[in-house]
């Protein structure tokens, strides 16, 4: 329960307060892919929000790592729940590869979450409380 009372705070830092968080948001920094968050489902008690960078490729932008994260609103909790089946991404591969229980697999979406929060945070992301109601900018 540690590691997702840490993604809470760390998404928070990155998106200010989650309980209002509705619609998608970008975040745009020099020298880094954006950043887009959309929320997908909310409850009282939950919000299910889908977290990635977009990254430039030739035939358009790709979504990396493409991760389904869950916020307990009540508990002050969040839980990567899935990210993408397949990536190209060579850590992103390694990752994959080393979990292979469900235990384990729960650890590394986790334990990558919070890893790529700190360091999204770090780089200067942050999403506009402005954003939300559309598709941000």
């Amino acid at each position: 329960m540690g590691m997702y009372e840490s993604n809470y705070i760390r998404l928070g830092w990155l998106a200010g307060e989650l309980a209002a968080l509705q619609g998608a948001y970008r975040s745009r920094i020099d020298g880094d892919c954006d950043l887009v968050l959309t929320v997908t489902e909310r409850s009282p008690y939950t919000s299910t929000v889908n977290l990635t960078y977009l990254l430039p490729e030739a035939d358009g932008d790709h979504s990396y790592p493409d991760m389904r994260v869950r916020i307990y609103h009540d508990a002050h909790l969040v839980e990567a729940q899935a990210w993408a089946d397949a990536h190209a991404q060579p850590m992103l591969q390694a990752l994959r590869s080393h979990a292979e229980r469900e235990l384990d697999q729960r650890w590394a979406r986790n334990v990558m979450l919070n890893k790529w929060l700190e360091y999204c945070v770090e780089r200067g992301h942050r999403f506009s409380a402005s954003q939300g109601s559309g598709t941000g900018a």
